[in-house]
């Protein structure tokens, strides 16, 4: 059966620790093209051109940049505050709705997570593929449909409970870039510097 492929990112948290004028998705880089977090974020999970992008909004119902609301599908959570998981499941349930046999979940505040990295997952054979950098698990990650009803259905994980109860699922997949995100106005600070 062809694998038909859809990638979830995920944008529904608050933002809690971000002390910016905005929610920390709407904040800009400032990189030399000013994008925003968000911004940077959905173009390298547009650019691996896997398949159709679902994006999970949830706390900031309108961090999806204009100029980008037309290249991909929103879905709404409104029991974000209830966990990540609550997300990942409204995104598997939009995924499925496409037709999905597989998605690759990401975090929209993790703008340096390159497109190569996002194809790497997703063409990585096994039930749950997950992206590797120096030998350390982060995202993105790969969930075949045949396990989306092993993962938990409370909590404030995704698929790193389902991980770590059933190792012999996963496969590592080394990857390229940086995982790291934007929670605090401090991490923005010091990308802004470099």
């Amino acid at each position: 059966m062809p694998q038909h492929r859809v990638v979830v990112l995920l944008a529904a948290g608050a933002g809690s620790r971000f002390d910016g004028p905005e929610h920390k998705l709407s904040a800009r880089i400032l990189d030399g093209d000013a994008r925003t977090v968000i911004e940077r974020s959905l173009a390298n999970a547009l650019a691996a051109d896997i398949g159709p992008v679902v994006v999970v909004t949830g706390a900031a119902a309108d961090v999806v940049p204009t100029q980008l609301a037309d290249a991909v599908s929103v879905c709404h959570n409104p029991r974000w505050a209830d966990g990540q998981i609550t997300s990942l499941r409204a995104g598997i349930d939009a995924a499925r709705a496409l037709g999905a046999t597989s998605i690759v979940v990401g975090l929209a505040d993790q703008p340096f997570v390159e497109p190569g990295a996002w194809r790497a997952v997703a063409e990585h054979d096994g039930p749950i593929a997950v992206a590797t950098y120096a030998g350390r698990r982060a995202n993105p990650v790969k969930i075949d449909a045949e396990v989306w009803e092993l993962l938990p259905v409370v909590g404030d994980e995704g698929a790193r409970a389902l991980m770590r109860v059933r190792p012999e699922l996963v496969r590592e997949v080394a990857c390229a870039g940086s995982p790291a995100d934007i929670d605090t106005t401090e991490d923005l600070r010091r990308w802004q510097s470099n």
